[in-house]
């Protein structure tokens, strides 16, 4: 009965959309920079995107800038 009127919430669909969007840039993210723990966390861990917000924010590798 509670799955059902969840489901039925108008709110359901983009929540999904909004944590996938966000689990998927942190995950490609974390598996290029060879953070494992990271990415194991991240895949496991459903919170909504918010803990690939925080990897995002403040624990991903920064990019080398080239030189010209």
């Amino acid at each position: 009965m509670v799955l059902e009127s969840l489901i039925a919430s108008p709110w359901f669909i983009p929540f999904i959309i909004w944590g996938a969007i966000w689990k998927g840039i942190a995950l490609w993210k974390s598996g290029r920079n060879n953070q494992i723990i990271w990415f194991v966390f991240m895949f496991v861990l459903n919170t909504a995107g918010i803990l690939s917000i925080i990897y995002l924010a403040f624990f991903q590798k920064k990019a080398k800038k080239r030189k010209k």
